[in-house]
């Protein structure tokens, strides 16, 4: 396979890579950069929903990045830089040297991808879910959970952010999703679609422990702070988790793995 060296980072065939951190920002049109060797074997896998347009590696990790090289598709151009190059090129120190841009997959309505869920599974339902970290550990917590998607209302961030990817550990690429235009019409498809909504709430007087997996169900979530609409979680069923020492809740991501756990069919291998 052909390795193209950069030695310029102006070098336009390099030029979607440039100033990663305010291209995160603005936007790629259609498009994501994805980092680290883990994340970018998700890319190349058959799981991804997501297609490679091009690799950028360091070119001292040339040789131990082989069995990743063989694994990228023909056409797909891999080039390779110095450290320094790959450094001027994102804008900062870029310690992993491996880089990869990703094209989203098509865009899909809520309904669509409900339409065709068995009947007994597991969404995870997200509001107000501003912090990329927080949107990458849900997006990781439905994959290591089995959850049948993650779906979002209108006030989430976008999860092809870099770093929602790298917190995800890759689990993004490989996740369907999809986003209503609001909280109001995401849970008005998984109604309609038969799923039981269940919110999480520190109000909530229905303990999670008592929760029973079976059916169609749909975890709902919060933004931390603010929490969940009152004249949601008023006709909802709401489910809290008990604590301690003065408590009221816990990070987003927490609470959905734990949530998704309860729920979960996965079974110890």
């Amino acid at each position: 396979m052909s390795i193209q060296f950069i030695d310029d980072p102006e070098d336009p065939r390099v030029s979607a890579y440039r100033d990663i951190r305010e291209r995160d920002l603005t936007g790629r049109e259609g498009l994501f950069v994805a980092e680290g060797e883990v994340v970018l074997r998700t890319l190349l896998s058959a799981a991804s929903l997501c297609s490679p347009q091009s690799l950028l590696i360091s070119a001292n990790r040339l040789q131990a990045q082989a069995g990743l090289i063989a694994s990228v598709p023909d056409g797909v151009p891999i080039y390779a830089a110095s450290q320094a190059v790959l450094d001027r090129l994102a804008g900062f120190p870029l310690h992993r040297g491996l880089l990869a841009l990703g094209r989203k997959p098509l865009a899909r309505s809520v309904g669509s991808i409900l339409a065709g869920m068995p009947e007994d599974c597991v969404v995870l339902a997200c509001s107000g879910i501003g912090n990329h970290d927080n949107m990458g550990g849900l997006f990781r917590n439905a994959a290591a959970f089995g959850a049948a998607a993650v779906l979002r209302d209108d006030r989430c961030c976008d999860p092809f952010y870099r770093k929602a990817i790298r917190v995800s550990v890759g689990a993004v690429l490989r996740t369907r999703s999809a986003a209503a235009e609001s909280l109001e019409a995401l849970v008005a498809e998984l109604e309609a679609a038969r799923f039981e909504v269940i919110a999480l709430s520190p109000g909530a007087r229905e303990p999670l422990a008592g929760l029973k997996g079976g059916a169609r169900q749909a975890v709902l979530v919060g933004s931390e702070g603010p929490g969940l609409p009152p004249d949601v979680l008023g006709r909802l069923r709401t489910v809290g988790i008990p604590m301690a020492g003065g408590f009221d809740s816990l990070n987003v991501a927490v609470t959905s793995a734990l949530a998704l756990h309860q729920l979960s069919s996965v079974s110890v291998r």
